[in-house]
C-alpha cells in the first residue's frame, strides 16, 4: 500500500509559514536541495488544500508539482480546478484511502493543518516529515491543529542539515500508543 507523508519546512514553533504566508525565513542549502530531490523522486501524487493551493498559485510560475505527478486539490468552496488537477469537494479520507490502494509511488500531503486534521481523523496519514528551521515565528500557518486525540509516532530518521536545520521523519503508529 502507498504511503501518505505530511509535512514540510517549519519553524521551531511549528509554523509552515509566517503571518500573511511569509516564507522569507526559510534557509535553503545544498543538502536541503538533495533531500527534496530524493523525496520528490519517491512520489507521484500530491494532495493539497485550498489555502496552500492559493498561496502556491500566486507564487512565481504558479502551481507546478512536476512531471509525472498527479495533483488532488481539496476544497469545499471551489467549483473548478485548472486542467489536469483533480478537485475533491468531500470525503477526503475516502478519496485518499482509494488512492492508497492504487499502485504507484508515495503520496505527499501538502495541505496545511486543516486538510491534515481531516486526514489524520480518517487515519490515512502514514508519516510526518518536518524540516525544522532555527527560527521562532510567533504566529502564522500552523503545522497542526488540535487533533482531539493522541497520535503516537515512531522516529524513522533524524538528521542535522546545513544552516542549522533538522530533518525529522516519523512513522504514525496504528492502534493506539
Amino acid at each position: 500500500m502507498r504511503t501518505v507523508t505530511y509535512g514540510g519546512a517549519c519553524s521551531l514553533d511549528m509554523f509552515l509559514a509566517g503571518p500573511d504566508g511569509a516564507l522569507d525565513w526559510l534557509r535553503y542549502s545544498r543538502d536541503v536541495q538533495r533531500v527534496m530531490a530524493t523525496y520528490w523522486a519517491t512520489i507521484d501524487t500530491v494532495l493539497v488544500g485550498r489555502k496552500t493551493w492559493e498561496v502556491a498559485a500566486r507564487g512565481p510560475g504558479g502551481w507546478a508539482s512536476g512531471p509525472g505527478i498527479v495533483t488532488y486539490l481539496f476544497s469545499r468552496t471551489m467549483r473548478e480546478a485548472p486542467a489536469g488537477v483533480h478537485l475533491v469537494a468531500d470525503d477526503a479520507g475516502g478519496v485518499v484511502r482509494r488512492l492508497k490502494r492504487r499502485s504507484g509511488k508515495g503520496i505527499c500531503l501538502m495541505g496545511g493543518a486543516d486538510l491534515a486534521h481531516s486526514l489524520f481523523d480518517a487515519e490515512v496519514v502514514d508519516e510526518v516529515g518536518l524540516n525544522v528551521h532555527p527560527v521562532l515565528l510567533g504566529a502564522g500557518v500552523p503545522v497542526f491543529h488540535d487533533l482531539g486525540r493522541r497520535v503516537s509516532l515512531t522516529l524513522k530518521e533524524s538528521r542535522v542539515l546545513m544552516a542549522g536545520c533538522v530533518l525529522l521523519t516519523y512513522r504514525v503508529k496504528r492502534g493506539g500508543r
